[in-house]
């Protein structure tokens, strides 16, 4: 009976000596000794239980079983060259970068193409650090960011952390607000108000959590949970209805029926990190890894405003004396 489990190497030193009937020259092409090409054909031989070839000392020539090998074995190699394709040229790696506008992931994803054109890099929006960690445990995402002390531990556990930026929080006012005047906000002159940061969303738990340490002693109130509004005509239609302020970071895409003002005294800061599944390799998260530190070392992403606020997460993203 033919042994399944032969080995390609063998097949390989065979179908070279059936192409080229001359163990030298077939030995020259696979670029190994002649001697070890002639141990492999025996071995082949004894694995199958056939005599493939019929050696003279003028010529080498096919047994009738080595030409009913030949075809096979060539579909054989042509299917293992198939399989080592798959994993030789890198996948596409899937990057949310949770919204659909300029943002501080986006940047990163932009210099990480620049870095490394010939990967695939391909954005995915999530809205939430929290759903996107469970997407990365499921293996369906390869990288997020977000606010990675506000996730579960049992979410955290599995994942990769990179710091990337403190970035200022902002307030989305709307038209027509007593605060939209001003240039900027100060944190305490939303006293009174109620602020959305998405209370009720599961997929952006992490984002909440950051408010309600924020928000606490300050008299702002969390609104409550409400439907998310998908799309900027139904966040128009939601902000002229409930007229609340939202939390947002200063990048924020701009919205309809509204202004964005930076949030002052203090500067609340929400620390973004780059996640990952523990573990992972892939040519474009070393790109995104090597754009997200020479960004922020360029830009002072990582520099902490005198007047800084930062959540009591486990970890900083750098630690830096007197940090808020």
């Amino acid at each position: 009976m033919i042994a399944r489990d032969v080995e390609p190497r063998l097949l390989r030193g065979f179908v070279a000596v059936a192409e080229e009937l001359h163990f030298t020259r077939a030995a020259a092409r696979l670029y190994i000794a002649q001697q070890a090409l002639s141990r492999d054909v025996r071995r082949l031989e004894r694995t199958l239980g056939a005599i493939l070839f019929v050696r003279t000392t003028r010529a080498v020539e096919l047994t009738p079983d080595g030409e009913r090998l030949l075809a096979p074995a060539r579909r054989v190699l042509a299917a293992h060259e198939e399989l080592a394709a798959v994993f030789t040229a890198p996948r596409a790696l899937l990057v949310d970068l949770n919204t659909d506008g300029p943002c501080t992931p986006r940047t990163v994803l932009e210099r990480a193409r620049e870095l490394a054109p010939d990967c695939e890099l391909m954005a995915r929006f999530e809205s939430g650090l929290t759903h996107a960690a469970g997407e990365i445990a499921a293996g369906r995402l390869d990288v997020a960011f977000g606010y990675a002390d506000g996730l579960d531990p049992a979410l955290r556990a599995g994942l990769a952390v990179m710091p990337v930026r403190y970035e200022p929080l902002a307030v989305l006012l709307p038209e027509g607000h007593p605060l939209a005047g001003l240039e900027s906000v100060p944190l305490d002159a939303l006293a009174g108000e109620t602020v959305y940061a998405g209370a009720g969303n599961p997929r952006t738990a992490e984002w909440t959590r950051l408010a309600h340490e924020l928000f606490a002693g300050r008299g702002i109130a969390l609104a409550p949970p409400a439907p998310v509004a998908m799309g900027k005509e139904e966040f128009r239609r939601v902000m002229a209805k409930t007229r609340n302020p939202v939390l947002v970071t200063v990048d924020f895409l701009d919205m309809p029926a509204s202004v964005k003002r930076p949030l002052t005294d203090p500067v609340p800061l929400s620390p973004l990190s780059m996640v990952w599944r523990e573990g992972l390799t892939h040519p474009g998260l070393d790109a995104l890894r090597a754009a997200a530190a020479g960004l922020a070392a360029d830009r002072d992403w990582l520099e902490l405003p005198p007047d800084g606020w930062l959540p009591k997460g486990p970890i900083r993203l750098t630690p830096r004396p007197g940090g808020g």
